[in-house]
């Protein structure tokens, strides 16, 4: 039996990142993956969805030449070559982890790792043992019972990303990040898109504002939103689907080729041992404590399959945490109020901290600042306007509560909220930060401005 002193079951974000960091602090390190390297991000996620939407981008942009003064003639897309591109960029991305683990020496075991008592793990019929344990083998699309899955006429994310022709119509019920980027990609490439959200504003768990900003930059764009409504049943047995709506007037009837189902995500915990080894779960996630140790001691899960966020970041974050733990470093639990949520779909959204309703919730006294880009000459200058950087602060001591963005390039910008957030910043450190001219960071410190009566620009 091969001995280890760590063993990482599934190689995401979470997985491959901690198995790094482990090798990093001197572990003997072995990583179980029963598909490709890098999991479901690097694969069927994070990674191939953003060269698709940058397809996207570049075909809208050749759309709108006339728009910068340059003509374009016979622009077309090539449904099939752009899908062939995103899945390039994902097996180039899984042969680099691959580098990464020869690179740190790190073990990997092709196959599916049961759990078994006395730390060891079961895969496909080998024994290993481990004094240490992580599980990290993330989730999958959830399916509701009114809207199973057929994987050609009602699909996940993963037959989203290669669909063989591109649909005329299709229904995206759900609006979180999986759902608004891909109703972005297809009604950018020419499909009619219908968005069906149950609750009453789309990416429900944003600002109100950037949610309301969305919708009317979507609907611009011709996508069509229904908000409080819920598919109740599809009847996939004619030519298309058939897709039954109720809404606050009543049902209705959708015709399209495909509903995409972007509803969540369901975790894999199941037949992974976890009933034999006796690991507590509540809900569809395996229950933790700060440093990410289940209640069977040698055994720890992160990303996924744990109460946090679920979201890439959160789960490398959380694997270095629990590795450099097991090391005997000084660690610091992590901050799950100071975590960047981004979305990916034009105009993107990105968001840190307490929302304006929330803050007002927790009893803050609170001083709000906003700044359009149609007021940001960088925006200008790239025909990008639309959308806001709003940001919230306590009253009092001048504590940065939260901010919300939305507009052209914003994922790359909310990490100075982040950043500023973890370093305790005040409203007033942010103003005096001198922001380079013209830039769409600029209006992070307009948006401070206008929270204390000092923006200039508006």
């Amino acid at each position: 039996m091969s001995k280890y002193d760590i063993i990482v079951l599934g190689s995401g974000p979470g997985g491959y990142v901690t198995a790094i960091r482990a090798s990093q602090l001197g572990f003997k390190t072995a990583i179980v993956e029963k598909e490709s390297l890098g999991g479901v991000c690097l694969n069927w996620g994070c990674i191939p969805t953003k060269a698709l939407l940058k397809s996207a981008q570049v075909f809208e942009y050749l759309n709108h030449a006339a728009d910068y003064g340059l003509s374009v003639k016979g622009a077309d897309k090539d449904f099939d070559a752009v899908v062939k591109r995103s899945r390039n960029v994902a097996d180039g991305m899984s042969k680099g982890v691959q580098f990464l683990m020869k690179k740190n020496k790190i073990d990997v075991i092709n196959g599916f790792g049961k759990l078994k008592t006395g730390k060891k793990v079961d895969v496909d019929g080998t024994e290993y043992s481990a004094d240490h344990i992580i599980i990290a083998t993330g989730a999958r699309s959830r399916e509701l019972g009114s809207l199973p899955q057929d994987g050609e006429k009602v699909i996940g994310y993963r037959e989203a990303m290669t669909l063989p022709e591109q649909p005329k119509k299709m229904i995206v019920v759900g609006s979180g990040a999986i759902g608004v980027e891909f109703a972005y990609f297809y009604n950018a490439m020419g499909t009619e898109v219908t968005v069906v959200e149950f609750l009453p504003n789309i990416v429900p768990l944003e600002d109100e504002e950037v949610s309301k900003q969305l919708e009317r930059s979507f609907k611009k764009s011709g996508i069509k939103i229904m908000t409080s409504s819920e598919v109740t049943q599809v009847d996939t047995s004619g030519k298309g689907v058939k897709a039954t709506v109720k809404t606050k007037k009543g049902e209705e009837v959708l015709e399209a080729d495909v509903v995409l189902s972007a509803v969540g995500i369901k975790t894999n915990i199941e037949n992974i041992g976890l009933e034999d080894v006796g690991i507590v779960v509540d809900r569809d996630k395996i229950l933790v404590n700060d440093y990410y140790q289940t209640n069977i001691p040698g055994y720890y899960a992160i990303g996924d399959v744990t109460p946090g966020p679920a979201l890439a970041h959160v789960a490398s974050a959380e694997g270095i945490l629990c590795v450099e733990k097991i090391a005997g470093q000084h660690v610091e639990a992590l901050d799950y109020g100071n975590i960047p949520g981004c979305t990916y779909c034009a105009p993107e959204v990105a968001s840190v901290g307490l929302t304006e309703k929330q803050a007002k919730e927790e009893g803050f006294d609170i001083k709000v600042g906003k700044f359009p880009f149609s007021a940001s000459g960088k925006a200008s200058a790239a025909g990008n306007k639309d959308g806001f950087v709003k940001v919230i602060f306590d009253a009092k001591y001048g504590e940065w509560l939260g901010c919300h963005m939305i507009g052209a390039g914003v994922t790359d910008m909310i990490a100075e909220a982040v950043l500023g957030r973890k370093l305790e910043t005040t409203g007033h450190e942010v103003l005096k930060a001198v922001h380079p001219h013209p830039t769409m960071s600029e209006a992070v410190m307009e948006a401070v401005a206008d929270a204390y009566d000092e923006v200039i620009h508006l």
